[in-house]
């Protein structure tokens, strides 16, 4: 552990200025941030509550905490994933922005959970999640102190599906707000952000071309629709694997092959999974996968490929590059596996564009204001941020962008209320 001013656990405190450097880089594209932080500064909405945020640490994570303690929190940062923190980012919040941070880039599951648990021993009345490990652990193993949470805000499809759940079985003890539902969230960061991020990841992690490659994505949602288009304009031959008939339908009308997964994997090149399930991509497709085949994910959890499962049918693994493993199997073929099954997004690249993350990060800081707003008002259920909000963030984000759009005349507006010819 470090020694520092403050109790923290990160790598190295002398990275701090390389990880000021990255975290003012990526300030300066994300307006719509920095415009929230300038009003958060005045009206400090956040004064004298404890926040946890417990996502990926990373340059733009670190402007939505710092955004967040301008409003006044006592805010506290731990990783959301073993593999994504970048730790010159994490010592800059420590040296530099007073900024209590548990995160090491490639650091144990125990590493992992002892982190999470000092998110818990801030005693949070705020919690930013992405991924709900947070908010589950919290929910399972100190329900007096959920009961002290005023709400949570959710990024992720897999967070969400946990909430979800949560609310369904009436275990949930206090109001989240999936930020994921947001449009200026999913249409966005999924799509664009996910479907670049993904193949940045890939490419840095195995060095490949991916034109003529046939690549399987596993699941067509937002994040899937983003993967698929940028596969395909990279040139790769795609494959769409799919449980919901309207979008295996959409993915069909793209012009995409849709097909189960367990055809695609006697086909596939490449495989990336977006689900936010398990065992997507089982032991039983892996097998039968070509020589040579390599394995992605870009989902939160790492159990959507059954890398552990796998082992069990591995005689050996070697690490070929820092991202990326062979699996020799028994069967006489090579598996590649990239980033450990983990995002290989953030695993093996950066994660998502700042510019991106600018609009994801304001309906995180937005939906902060919101809960405390609206405390003792909202039910212990999961909500959606207002489509006001949504709006507002496209308005700024286009403004920042140097684009005018139309506005409708009076007898536009009139005509669109009436239902009278």
């Amino acid at each position: 552990m470090i020694m520092t001013e403050m109790k923290c656990d990160i790598k190295d405190i002398s990275l701090a200025e390389q990880g000021k450097n990255n975290i003012e880089w990526a300030m300066k594209d994300m307006p719509v941030l920095r415009q929230i932080k300038k009003r958060f500064e005045m009206e400090k909405p956040f004064k004298g509550i404890r926040l946890a945020a417990c996502s990926h640490i990373t340059k733009e994570t670190a402007a939505l905490c710092i955004t967040m303690q301008a409003g006044g929190a006592d805010a506290i940062l731990v990783a959301s994933n073993p593999l994504s923190t970048q730790d010159d980012v994490a010592a800059a919040l420590v040296k530099y922005y007073n900024i209590p941070v548990y995160g090491i880039a490639g650091e144990s599951v125990e590493q992992y959970k002892s982190h999470i648990r000092e998110a818990i021993n801030h005693k949070p009345q705020l919690i930013i999640e992405d991924g709900c490990d947070l908010v589950s652990t919290l929910h399972l193993e100190h329900p007096e102190i959920a009961d002290q949470v005023i709400g949570s805000t959710e990024e992720t499809t897999t967070g969400i599906i946990r909430l979800q759940a949560m609310e369904k079985e009436g275990s949930l003890r206090f109001p989240a707000v999936g930020v994921n539902t947001s449009l200026t969230k999913h249409l966005y960061d999924n799509r664009y952000g996910t479907g670049q991020s993904a193949m940045d990841g890939i490419m840095r992690a195995a060095n490949i071309l991916i034109a003529g490659k046939t690549v399987v994505i596993s699941g067509y949602g937002w994040c899937g629709k983003g993967c698929a288009m940028r596969a395909k304009a990279l040139g790769a031959n795609v494959i769409v694997c799919e449980v919901d008939p309207l979008k295996a339908l959409e993915a069909a009308m793209e012009g995409y092959r849709v097909m189960p997964i367990a055809q695609a994997a006697l086909e596939g090149d490449l495989f990336l999974t977006v689900t936010g399930d398990k065992h997507v991509v089982d032991v039983k497709h892996l097998l039968n996968m070509k020589d040579g085949a390599m394995v992605a994910n870009a989902g939160h959890f790492d159990w959507e490929v059954n890398v552990a499962g796998l082992k069990e049918f591995t005689t050996e693994i070697k690490q070929i590059r820092p991202f990326l493993q062979e699996y020799k199997l028994n069967n006489g073929k090579s598996i590649y596996v990239l980033a450990e099954g983990r995002l290989v997004n953030l695993g093996a690249a950066e994660g998502h564009p700042a510019s991106v993350m600018d609009m994801s990060f304001a309906n995180q800081a937005l939906g902060m204001e919101y809960i405390v707003k609206n405390q003792g008002k909202l039910e212990k259920k999961l909500h959606t941020l207002p489509e006001s909000v949504d709006i507002k963030i496209a308005e700024l984000k286009l403004k920042s962008m140097g684009i005018e759009i139309d506005t409708l005349t009076e007898a536009q507006e009139e005509y669109l209320n009436s239902w009278k010819l």
